[in-house]
């Protein structure tokens, strides 16, 4: 059986709204998604590893989820804590902070969508959630998925390509060759002029000596 690549990520999707959670749950299951649905922030905060304790100072500190959560999509209006809050919270959470959030809300309210991308949502979608809008979250998701280290690995072990020397082309390589042969010296040349010097002694050393008779 085929696993799609979306398969793999998981989704925690936070709404107070039964209707509205099953809602978002089917879609995701449907685009292949794994899926954990809680009703309120601070089970989301619990799922992922922090405390909702308005006192607690440093949150950075808190041990997250074993469960990797790879995009939250929250209600903006719920009770005790809004997603608004919930996304501060996890912005705010070094071991968390690069995890998508998108924001629902049944409201369009220009101001309230401005903060919560400045506070560093992904997306803001008005409520009911299309399939359509499923289909931009995918981007986020997939720019966050690390690298497969099994995949690095085998990419160093590759050997690197040897370097081969350039090949000429065949006009520069008739050139080369005929520029190599007449600066090598012509051993059929030395020769001639070797036996030309011999040839041209002077007289006096070819002339045979003379007897003198009683």
């Amino acid at each position: 059986m085929a696993i799609t690549a979306e398969a793999q990520f998981h989704v925690l999707a936070v709404d107070d709204s039964l209707i509205d959670r099953k809602l978002i749950e089917r879609l995701l299951r449907t685009s292949s998604y794994q899926v954990t649905t809680v009703d309120s922030g601070s089970k989301a905060l619990e799922f992922l590893g922090l405390q909702d304790d308005d006192d607690d100072e440093d949150s950075s500190d808190s041990s997250p989820s074993e469960i990797e959560v790879n995009l939250v999509i929250t209600d903006y209006c719920m009770p005790g804590m809004t997603g608004y809050d919930l996304l501060k919270r996890i912005k705010e959470t070094s071991s968390l902070k690069d995890i998508p959030v998108v924001i629902m809300s049944s409201e369009n309210v220009p101001s309230r969508i401005n903060m919560c991308l400045e506070e560093g949502a992904e997306e803001f979608f008005l409520k009911p959630v299309q399939m359509s809008d499923l289909e931009r979250i995918r981007p986020h998701i997939m720019r966050r998925k690390p690298a497969d280290p099994e995949e690095e690995e085998q990419g160093e072990d590759q050997p690197q390509p040897s370097q081969t020397p350039p090949v000429l082309p065949l006009q520069q390589q008739i050139t080369n060759d005929n520029t190599a042969m007449a600066m090598a010296p012509d051993s059929s040349s030395s020769s001639s002029k070797r036996k030309a010097m011999d040839e041209g002694l002077s007289p006096e050393r070819r002339r045979p000596r003379c007897t003198v008779t009683a």
